[in-house]
């Protein structure tokens, strides 16, 4: 079955899948293009993700390998449908960084979304007033808008998809000990302290944990991070964000880091708080600053 994973995803799953017939089909790519009378960089533009495929030419590759069951030939139908849809994100591109909303896409498809942060609410629980507070300080007023923008409809696009993302946080206690809009309108961060303790609880598939000062120095005090993980047999995909780099930077598959910093959040899962102790300790500090 087809999900509601987006466009980037369905296109990473869709490559995946022409790649693997081919190869079972011991075929190369410059044998499938001569008998097909494409050029040999049209097929490796398809299997790169580099160009779309029209619904004639990708039944003419599942013919040629050797695929007869119609419900696998609509699947890869479906999602090459999928994979061909303008992405919501993309009117934000003029406004955000590329690196930023290649990460986007795959989080909109993902299965697991494991994420450490150390100065902030992660993004995807955030309230609109708070991340108008933080945003405001770190860009100008014109960008302001677009990434408070972009954060909420981020949460929305995952709260809307028929299989919704098992998340799990780990958040250092500074994140929730800095009184964010304290200056302007001090309710801001106990509501924001309300909201994650109240979407913890009504939502299964989400668990946060709070590493505490007492624990010491940390797997995650070099900066934030988040690993995505995907059905359909599609790599791992690691981001660390700029607190932890020059720049922003993805890693996916193979790639020895994403193995490193999978380590490193179990170890953090480890020395965190126990997810009940942790959202007592948010209802807690929320109770204070009110």
């Amino acid at each position: 079955m087809v999900t509601d994973q987006g466009p980037v995803v369905q296109s990473a799953l869709l490559r995946g899948e022409l790649v693997r017939l081919r190869k079972e089909s011991r075929l190369t790519q410059e044998q499938v293009a001569a008998e097909l009378e494409w050029s040999p960089s049209k097929l490796i533009r398809v299997e790169g993700g580099r160009s779309s495929i029209t619904k004639v030419d990708l039944d003419a590759l599942l013919t040629k390998y050797g695929v007869t069951s119609e419900s696998t030939r609509e699947r890869l139908q479906a999602l090459n449908r999928g994979a061909r849809e303008r992405p919501w994100w993309d009117k934000y591109r003029d406004d955000i960084a590329p690196t930023y909303l290649d990460y986007v896409g795959l989080e909109a498809g993902a299965d697991i979304i494991r994420q450490f942060e150390s100065g902030f609410v992660p993004g995807l629980l955030q309230t609109r007033q708070y991340a108008e507070a933080v945003t405001e300080y770190s860009v100008n007023a014109a960008r302001v808008k677009p990434i408070v923008e972009l954060r909420l409809q981020r949460q929305a696009g995952l709260a809307q998809r028929l299989l919704q993302p098992r998340r799990c946080y780990v958040v250092d206690e500074a994140v929730i000990r800095r009184h964010v809009g304290i200056s302007t309108d001090p309710a801001i961060m106990p509501d924001q302290l309300h909201a994650i303790a109240d979407e913890v609880a009504r939502n299964d598939l989400i668990t946060l944990r709070v590493m505490p000062f007492t624990a010491g120095a940390h797997r995650g005090l070099s900066g934030p991070f988040t690993l995505l993980e995907f059905d359909g047999g599609l790599p791992d995909v690691l981001y660390i964000d700029a607190g932890r780099a020059p720049f922003a930077s993805m890693a996916a598959g193979n790639d020895p880091r994403v193995a490193e910093y999978r380590d490193d959040f179990e170890t953090l899962l480890e020395d965190a708080l126990a997810a009940g102790k942790s959202i007592e300790l948010i209802r807690s500090v929320a109770e204070e600053m009110s």
